[in-house]
C-alpha cells in the first residue's frame, strides 16, 4: 500500500508511510451481490456483539449484504465465498484499469462477478455510494477510519472496526473479525488454519531462511539521511515471522519506544541496528547500489553483502507485503524465492 497507508509519511512523531496484501471453492454465485455460500443452519446465535476502538457494534441477525472499506477487507468474504455488494478501491499495486488487486478481481470473477461496485473512496470515504449498496455491516477490521468517519458509516450499516489502533490488526485478526461481522467466525477460524498449513508447508521447502534475522524497511534513495522500519504490530513485519524468519533484537527494543507501526530512524544510528540478516524494501533494480554506496546505510551487515530483498515499488508483490486470505496464497511461492535467494547471502 503505497496507498492509504502510505499516503504520507510516518515518523517518530507520526508521519506514517504505509505502502502497502481463493482458498474455497468457488459456490453457487448470486447475481444480486448478496451471499454466493448458502449455510445449510447456522451456528451463531445473533446479536453478535464486537468489541473495538470505537466501543462496540451489536449485530443482530445474519447480514445478507456485506460492504467492505480500506485495505485487504474484501478479500475475507471472497474467500469465504460470500460476494460483498461493494469494495473499496485498491490504491497501491494495481496496475490495470480494474481498481483491484489481481487476486481480488479473480476471486470475484470465480464467484461470477464481472463489474463488482467499487468505491472510489482513496481520497475520502465515498459516504453516497457505500449507502446506496444498502449494506447490513461494513467491513474495516484493517483500516485507519477515525472516530467521525465510524460514526457517519454507522449511521449506514454496523460497522467492525479495528480492536486498538489503527492499520496495526494482523492478517489473522483481520480474518477472524471481519467473518466475526459476517456471522462466520467459525469458517474464519478454518480459513486462518488452512493459511496456516499452506504457509507452513511452503516455508519447509526454504531452510535457509528459517532463523534468519528480518526487518521490513522503507527507503526514499533520494533522502538516506532517515529511513523507516515497520515494527512487530505492522502486518509487513509480523508476515515474516510467519515465514520462518526472526525479528532482530534491536528492533523490538526499538519498538518498545513507540505505538505506531512504523518508526523514522536516523542514518547516523545505523549502529544500533547491527543485527539484521535482511532486509525487505521496496524499490527498483538500482536501490541496493544506491544503498551500498551510503557510507551510514552501506555498513548495515544486510545492506554490505546483498542480502535485501528489493520489491518492485507499485507492484502487486508490493502491495502482498501486507497479507489478506487471498494475497497469501497468490504471491506466496514469488516472495519465498526472492527472501530465499537473499538469505542465500547471509554470511
Amino acid at each position: 500500500m503505497k496507498f492509504k497507508k502510505i499516503k504520507s509519511i510516518f515518523a517518530i512523531t507520526i508521519l506514517l508511510i504505509l505502502v502497502i496484501t481463493g482458498c474455497a471453492k468457488s459456490p453457487t454465485t448470486s447475481s444480486n451481490g448478496e451471499k454466493a455460500k448458502i449455510k445449510s443452519e447456522s451456528s451463531t446465535i445473533y446479536p453478535i456483539t464486537i468489541k473495538h476502538a470505537f466501543g462496540e457494534t451489536v449485530i443482530e441477525g445474519e447480514p445478507k449484504r456485506v460492504a467492505a472499506i480500506s485495505w485487504g477487507n474484501q478479500d475475507v468474504p471472497l474467500a469465504l465465498g460470500v460476494i460483498p455488494v461493494g469494495v473499496s478501491q485498491a490504491n497501491y499495486g494495481v496496475q490495470d484499469d480494474t481498481g483491484l488487486l489481481p487476486w481480488t478481481a479473480a476471486r470475484f470473477k470465480e464467484l461470477g462477478v464481472e463489474s463488482p461496485v467499487i468505491f472510489k473512496d482513496t481520497d475520502g470515504l465515498d459516504y453516497e455510494t457505500i449507502s446506496d449498496v444498502q449494506p447490513d455491516v461494513i467491513l474495516a477490521a484493517y483500516s485507519g477510519i477515525t472516530q467521525e468517519e465510524y460514526d457517519l458509516l454507522s449511521k449506514i450499516a454496523p460497522v467492525v472496526a479495528y480492536a486498538t489502533l489503527p492499520w496495526q490488526t494482523l492478517w489473522r485478526d483481520q480474518i477472524i473479525i471481519d467473518a466475526t461481522g459476517m456471522g462466520m467466525k467459525s469458517e474464519g477460524e478454518e480459513l486462518v488454519r488452512e493459511l496456516e498449513n499452506l504457509i507452513a508447508q511452503k516455508i519447509s521447502e526454504y531452510p535457509q531462511i528459517h532463523g534468519k534475522t528480518a526487518a521490513f524497511f522503507y527507503f526514499n534513495p533520494a533522502d538516506l539521511g532517515k529511513f523507516y522500519i515497520y515494527l512487530p504490530n505492522d502486518p509487513r513485519a509480523a508476515y515474516l515471522t510467519d515465514l520462518g524468519m526472526m525479528l532482530p533484537e534491536s528492533i523490538s527494543k526499538l519498538a518498545k519506544e513507540s505505538n505506531s507501526f512504523a518508526l523514522e530512524l536516523s542514518a547516523e544510528n545505523v549502529d544500533l541496528i547491527q543485527d539484521i540478516d535482511m532486509i525487505i524494501t521496496y524499490g527498483n533494480d538500482k536501490l541496493l547500489e544506491v544503498l551500498q554506496a551510503n557510507p551510514l546505510i552501506g555498513i548495515i551487515p544486510a545492506v554490505k553483502q546483498g542480502s535485501v530483498v528489493v520489491i518492485e515499488d507499485g507492484t502487486p508483490l508490493a502491495a502482498s507485503g501486507t497479507p489478506s486470505p487471498l494475497s497469501i496464497p497468490a504471491t506466496i511461492n514469488e516472495y519465498l524465492s526472492l527472501i530465499g535467494e537473499a538469505a542465500d547471502k547471509v554470511e
